[in-house]
C-alpha cells in the first residue's frame, strides 16, 4: 500500500503557495526551468520541466511512484483541465460538488467524486494500487490532514517572500499538528526539497 502525500508543494519562505490574487507563480516555479534535466509533461498545455540534477534525483522516482492524484474543482477549472491530461500522466481524482457538463463519464484522465475527501482519497488509493496518492495543496491538503488521511508532506521551499496569499493547509481547523524529522532534505538550484511525516496522534478511550 502506498502513502498519501501532498507531493511537491512549492512554497515561499513566508509560507505561501500562491501570492495575493493568485500571483507569484513566476517566482515560485523558477526552479522548474533552471536546470539541465528534462522532466516530461503529459499535458498539451504544460511544457516539460528542466530542473537541476539534484532536484531530478528526488523528483523523478517520486513521480514514478505516484499512482493517482487528488485535486479540487477550483484547480481543475483554473488549469482548464490541463488540456485534457495532468502533466504527471496519471489519473486525476477531482473532488467537486457537481460533475462538469462536458465530462459525463469518468475515464483514464479524470474521475469525479462528490462524496467528500474520504471518498476521493479512497478512490485515488483504488486507482493507485501499490503506488502513492498525491493530494494537491490548499483546501484538499487541509481536508486530508483534518481527516487523518495524510501520511507525508512535501515542501519545495523557494527563496522568495510573497507577503501574503494562499497557504498550504488553508485555515486548518485542528491545530497544532506535528510532523516528524524531515525524512528528506535535498538542496536543489533555487529550491530546497523537504519531506515530513505526519505524526499520527494516539487516540485514548
Amino acid at each position: 500500500m502506498g502513502k498519501v502525500t501532498t507531493g511537491s508543494t512549492t512554497m515561499s519562505l513566508d509560507g505561501y503557495i500562491a501570492g495575493p490574487g493568485e500571483s507569484g507563480f513566476d517566482l515560485l516555479f523558477q526552479w522548474y526551468g533552471n536546470g539541465d534535466v528534462e522532466i516530461p509533461s503529459a499535458s498539451p498545455d504544460v511544457p516539460a520541466f528542466r530542473i537541476s540534477a539534484a532536484s531530478a534525483e528526488l523528483i523523478k522516482p517520486e513521480r514514478e511512484n505516484t499512482g493517482a492524484l487528488v485535486v479540487g474543482r477550483y484547480l481543475y477549472d483554473m488549469t482548464k483541465a490541463w488540456g485534457g491530461r495532468h502533466p504527471m500522466d496519471v489519473t486525476t481524482v477531482v473532488l467537486t460538488h457537481r460533475r462538469p457538463d462536458d465530462r459525463p463519464a469518468d475515464d483514464e484522465n479524470f474521475v469525479f467524486v462528490t462524496g467528500g475527501i474520504e471518498a476521493a482519497v479512497a478512490k485515488a488509493k483504488e486507482l493507485a494500487g501499490d503506488k502513492n496518492v498525491v493530494v494537491n495543496g490548499g483546501q484538499m491538503a487541509r481536508q486530508c490532514l483534518e481527516a487523518g488521511l495524510l501520511d507525508e508532506v512535501g515542501v519545495e521551499l523557494v527563496p522568495v517572500v510573497l507577503g501574503g496569499g494562499k497557504t498550504l493547509f488553508g485555515d486548518l481547523g485542528a491545530t497544532p499538528v506535528e510532523f516528524e524529522r524531515p525524512v528528506v532534505t535535498v538542496a536543489g538550484t533555487g529550491v530546497t526539497h523537504l519531506r515530513y511525516r505526519v505524526k499520527k496522534q494516539a487516540h485514548g478511550g
